[in-house]
């Protein structure tokens, strides 16, 4: 496969940027096969965007021939809170999450699976970590903080400061020419990128995926970012905490249809709208055409066979919001209808799914 082809799978959405395009370029000219990986705090149930698009994106990066890595992050769960701070427990969801990319059709016999709790083990580890913040300032760290989801006012506890030293050297200890995460863990991937060189390792190609917006919109609170608009797109994430306006993989059809008629979704509007999202970065990934039953005095049925055309005929009022919603809410149904199957047949799997549906989600 030649450069440009690969570029072009890597670049494809749910991918919002690459620093740099030119240093990835450069990699894939020099290396066959790169490795990328992203981390992944065992925290409750997933949904649309830390499954269903995490596994979309990984298709990408294998049918590029990148190697990947997913770090199931339970030491930065335990650090964050999480599961209260049970470390156990936050593990035995860590096994659930690794089910979840399955049944969400990740290809885990191309990837590997690494766990934080086993790379501590490595005093190599350790010494990248401490290496890495010899060469930052607390000021950096707390302000990389915000990547735990939190505000840098919400800072309390001298552990927290741990959280971005350990992932800023976590490429470097996988081997990483990648680090390929959502856009709101930037702050602890451009760190890696700026000190790599500076501690005479390597400078690791950044390549961040956009943030799947949860259903009730745009949600203006400061604190997460210097850039107003990423500040809003991490504020207005999808967040298992909030489950009224999230879509876990595993809901059912009803609760699927009662989300998604309640999402928010103003006529004509494009920008942060969660339900064109949703078609953009899901519903035209899994399926080649979105089909919209309208009754005949509306129009009649009609389809879509790109977001392009879809995003083109919302804009310009020929596609009412309610009828958009039905389509979309149908769409999700199927195509996430082998994940239902998946926890149905795989008694491991619906183990590990009860335990972590009834363990109370912190943060």
């Amino acid at each position: 496969m030649d450069v440009e082809t690969k570029l072009e799978l890597i670049r494809r959405p749910p991918t919002e940027e690459i620093i740099t395009e030119q240093e990835l370029r450069e990699l894939l000219e020099t290396k066959e096969h790169p490795i990328a990986y992203d981390g992944f705090e065992p925290s409750g149930i997933a949904h649309l965007g830390s499954g269903l698009l995490r596994a979309i994106k990984l298709q990408d990066l294998l049918d590029a021939g990148i190697e990947f890595k997913f770090l199931i992050a339970d030491w930065y769960a335990w650090i964050n809170n999480k599961m209260g701070g049970d470390l156990e427990k936050i593990k035995k969801a860590g096994s659930y999450l690794i089910e979840a990319w399955k049944a969400c059709g990740a290809d885990l016999k191309k990837a590997e699976v690494v766990w934080t709790s086993e790379v501590v083990k490595d005093s190599e580890y350790w010494k990248k970590v401490i290496a890495v913040a010899k060469i930052t300032t607390i000021d950096r760290m707390v302000r990389a903080s915000t990547i735990m989801g939190r505000k840098t006012s919400e800072m309390q506890y001298a552990a927290q400061l741990f959280y971005p030293t350990m992932q800023a050297a976590d490429p470097f200890y996988l081997d990483a020419d990648i680090c390929q995460l959502g856009m709101d863990q930037r702050k602890a991937t451009i760190l890696s990128h700026e000190i790599g060189t500076r501690l005479k390792w390597w400078k690791p190609v950044c390549i961040h995926h956009h943030l799947l917006i949860g259903l009730k919109g745009p949600t203006k609170m400061g604190g997460f970012e210097t850039k107003k608009e990423l500040d809003i797109q991490i504020a207005s994430k999808m967040a298992k905490s909030v489950p009224k306006t999230c879509i876990f993989i595993h809901d059912s059809p009803k609760e699927i249809k009662e989300k998604i008629a309640n999402a928010f979704c103003p006529e004509k509007i494009i920008k942060s709208n969660p339900i064109l999202e949703i078609c953009k970065f899901i519903i035209f990934r899994k399926v080649k055409v979105l089909e919209i039953p309208r009754p005949i005095k509306f129009g009649g049925p009609i389809e879509f066979h790109s977001y392009e055309d879809l995003e083109k005929a919302f804009r310009e009022g020929e596609l009412h919001p309610l009828d958009l919603k039905n389509a979309v809410a149908d769409g999700l149904i199927k195509v996430l209808e082998p994940v239902r199957k998946y926890f149905e047949r795989n008694e491991e799997a619906r183990e590990l799914l009860e335990f972590t549906k009834n363990v109370k989600v912190t943060r």
